[in-house]
């Protein structure tokens, strides 16, 4: 028998709210996760996700709307009744207790047969590569170690619903990246739903199958990763999702019907009086400098600093607009601060918001370009 014998269960948000007096941490939010799905949560602090997970694992209760899990209504269900685990950001471990009493502690305590006990917690050691550590203490384990535990702990409770809250937080850099891949190789193995929260957005769009991208209890996108990088449904996700940060300046309509903004001039869709010009750091093109009289380019700049990161540059541009811009090149490229350059941009995937921050559907068309000194 395997390690998993329930079905994974999907969750269902139904118009979910939390008030604390006059803060609302959640505005009427529908979510639904499939079956088998992994989704993760991501946002900034205090954007709600965190209040989400618990509103689902059923530690605190909704102001309003109702919490569905395998079909099933459970706004009035008790946490250990709702075939979910939870991992948190702490271990939360017992250190008096070995790695065994802890992944075995909360089946005993629900009077599962020994046997079984040592059957599932053997099978969860297994699975997450803690089984010469067994007798260990958690007080001789390191953190990846550790956070294992927790997970194990989770599993062999056999649940229909994974939920993980910031799990990866109290790791360095190189742990976090390898306990990551952990969990994505757990989630592929295991098929259960799995709700993960964090707000690194590269974690989230590395490990999602879909992201569900938070801002002031709101939920702003839920797509797959390539759907909220490349479509991002409003500026705040294009701002949020992305590293380094999408570039964006402020346009507004002319006398003669342009939006212009720095060196652009772009045709005004219907209505549209004032806009934002968003282009993500790949999508701008760095070439030649004033002295290439056969160069081409949407507009010039001066580097301001080079980051060399081995297999790519990131390399910082005064302006257009106040604020500089980075592209993103390849290692090839020679460049240094104080040097010259045309940047092109890759107008068929850039992006431009009206005033109410919502991406227009159609790319934007530029209308005029510099002439070549």
């Amino acid at each position: 028998m395997g390690l998993v014998t329930r079905a994974p269960q999907g969750v269902e948000l139904r118009g979910v709210e939390k008030r604390y007096g006059a803060v609302v941490a959640v505005r009427a939010l529908d979510l639904e996760v499939r079956p088998g799905e992994l989704v993760v949560l991501v946002g900034p602090s205090g954007c709600g996700k965190s209040t989400l997970l618990r509103l689902i694992a059923g530690l605190i209760a909704p102001t309003a709307g109702e919490v569905w899990i395998g079909g099933r209504r459970v706004d009035d269900v008790e946490p250990g009744a709702r075939d979910v685990s939870m991992v948190f950001q702490s271990y939360a471990l017992y250190p008096h207790m070995t790695v065994a009493g802890n992944l075995g502690f909360g089946l005993r305590v629900r009077g599962t047969p020994r046997d079984e006990i040592e059957r599932r917690v053997a099978e969860a050691a297994a699975a997450l590569g803690l089984s010469d550590l067994l007798s260990w203490r958690p007080g001789q384990l390191s953190g990846g170690q550790r956070q294992r535990v927790a997970l194990g702990r989770a599993m062999v409770r056999d649940p229909g619903v994974f939920l993980f809250d910031e799990p990866l937080s109290n790791l360095d850099a190189e742990l976090r990246l390898r306990t990551r891949d952990e969990i994505a190789a757990l989630h592929r193995r295991l098929g259960t739903t799995m709700i993960f929260v964090t707000h690194d957005q590269v974690e989230a769009l590395s490990l999602g199958e879909r992201v569900a991208v938070m801002d002031r209890g709101r939920l702003q996108q839920v797509g797959t990763p390539d759907e909220v990088y490349r479509r991002p449904r409003n500026l705040f996700v294009a701002g949020f999702v992305g590293s380094p940060p999408i570039n964006c300046i402020p346009l507004a309509r002319d006398e003669g019907g342009r939006l212009v903004g720095g060196p652009f001039a772009l045709h005004a869709p219907s209505g549209l009086d004032r806009a934002t010009l968003g282009v993500r750091p790949e999508d701008l093109a760095l070439a030649g400098g004033d002295d290439d009289p056969t160069g081409t380019g949407d507009f010039r700049a001066a580097v301001l600093r080079v980051e060399a990161l081995g297999s790519e540059q990131r390399v910082h541009l005064d302006g257009p607009g106040d604020a500089a811009w980075v592209a993103r090149a390849g290692p090839g490229l020679r460049v240094a601060p104080g040097d010259r350059v045309r940047v092109s941009v890759a107008w068929e995937r850039s992006h431009l918001f009206g005033p109410d921050g919502r991406r227009e559907e159609a790319a934007p068309r530029p209308l005029s370009r510099p002439t070549s000194p």
